[in-house]
């Protein structure tokens, strides 16, 4: 069985519909129906976790046995005395391990905060020109601000600030926690110094899944944080833009802890169809990106409509946890239309947990933001996160966090 959703077909904001068969969550692989809670949570739901990593991201590594916690440094004279900032260092007991520099940014007071957990492009150093946040030491991408030959240096303090306007998430009772994907394994097709070096050394790039590694990274940062007595554990929502969108989205459906998940722009591979015509192509990301996903996953390429599941099973995965898609209009290569179309047919799970669902049966207008369990947003612009997008994650925040 499968759900018929309406897709707009073509890279502008109105545009013909096609149909678009998605699978239907609440059917087995084998058929079956789900017909209540019991049967998601103990038949379905495992089974789509188990689909996920065999047939696209790969494995997401164990916990280790060995985990440890550092607070390298805390002030409490962050953003002129408003907020205390604590680098700490989360690293597992051998050297051969990726280690991990977590920034936490929260309120200073004396209260638990509920906190926004981000996976960064650019490093901690990048989100504030604080000089005593370490520069991130691993490969940089090229396109971050101060970066020489894939380093970060000293121009690259603050490089991103604009976009992550601490006070003001601060000022409205949050803490952020980021840490840099590079920390956890590289974001190239021919090296892995990570933890795949640790764990699967041999693992070829078309089989890596890294971003099933940085989901890792994601789970392993909350384990710190839920022990922080400035945050509020039960309270953290995952945070991602774009490719490390998918690695929000696939970090929380896997791990209940996350209260909420904001895969902002995440595209293909994470928030949007693997089956349509729109945007970014199966085969087009395995082509470009082939470290990302495993080598299951390139069978798909020529057929996605093959797939045992589809993006809206993994946004079910979420169920009953509210979830954010949020989008820009410019952005077709992500398909935010297509998008839509996934949380809708990802609602029945959220029925069947009287989770509520969607608003609204049509995409909001631009700009203006659906509040619902299954929350969605799309304003003007192009593929970006910016102070405007922050403005509505805590919004979205505010309501279900």
């Amino acid at each position: 069985m499968k759900i018929t959703v309406a897709l707009l077909a073509a890279a502008t904001f109105t545009q013909s519909i096609m149909a678009l068969e998605l699978p239907d969550p609440l059917v087995m692989k084998d058929g079956t129906p789900v017909k209540n809670r019991k049967d998601w949570e103990q038949k379905r739901r495992p089974e789509l976790k188990a689909l996920f990593q065999q047939e696209m991201y790969g494995q997401i590594p164990p916990k280790p046995e060995k985990i440890e916690f550092k607070v390298q440094n805390q002030h409490d004279d962050s953003l002129g005395g408003k907020a205390v900032m604590k680098n700490v260092t989360i690293s597992f007991g051998s050297p051969e391990s990726p280690r991990i520099d977590l920034l936490v940014v929260s309120p200073k007071d004396s209260k638990k905060h509920p906190a926004f957990l981000v996976i960064n492009f650019c490093g901690n150093h990048a989100i504030t020109d604080d000089p005593r946040v370490p520069l991130t030491r691993g490969w940089m991408y090229s396109m971050c601000k101060g970066c020489t030959n894939n380093q970060a240096t000293d121009a690259a303090r603050g490089g991103q600030a604009n976009d992550w306007p601490l006070e003001a998430i601060i000022a409205r009772g949050y803490a952020v926690a980021t840490f840099c994907n590079t920390d956890v394994d590289s974001d190239r097709a021919d090296v892995s110094d990570g933890v795949y070096k640790w764990l699967n050394p041999s693992a070829p790039a078309l089989d890596r899944g890294t971003i099933a590694a940085w989901a890792w990274g994601f789970q392993r940062a909350l384990d710190y944080l839920v022990t922080d007595k400035s945050i509020e554990g039960k309270r953290v929502a995952a945070l991602g833009h774009s490719r490390n969108g998918k690695t929000a989205l696939l970090a929380a459906a896997f791990d209940e802890r996350f209260a909420l998940a904001i895969p902002h722009q995440a595209g293909c591979g994470g928030t949007a169809p693997s089956r349509g015509m729109v945007g970014e192509s199966v085969q087009k990301i395995n082509t470009s990106f082939p470290h990302w996903f495993n080598a299951a996953f390139k069978k798909y390429n020529d057929a996605p409509e093959k797939l045992p599941f589809d993006q809206n099973c993994l946004a079910a995965l979420m169920a009953p946890r509210p979830i954010l898609f949020s989008n820009a209009a410019e952005d077709q290569w992500a398909n935010p239309n297509g998008q839509f179309e996934v949380l809708k047919a990802a609602e029945p799970v959220y029925k069947l947990l009287k989770a509520g669902g969607l608003d609204a049966d049509k995409m909001p207008e631009l700009g203006k933001l659906m509040n619902s369990n299954l929350g969605y947003f799309i304003r003007p612009g192009k593929h970006s996160m910016t102070r405007e997008d922050w403005m509505v994650f805590l919004d979205f925040a505010d309501k279900h966090l």
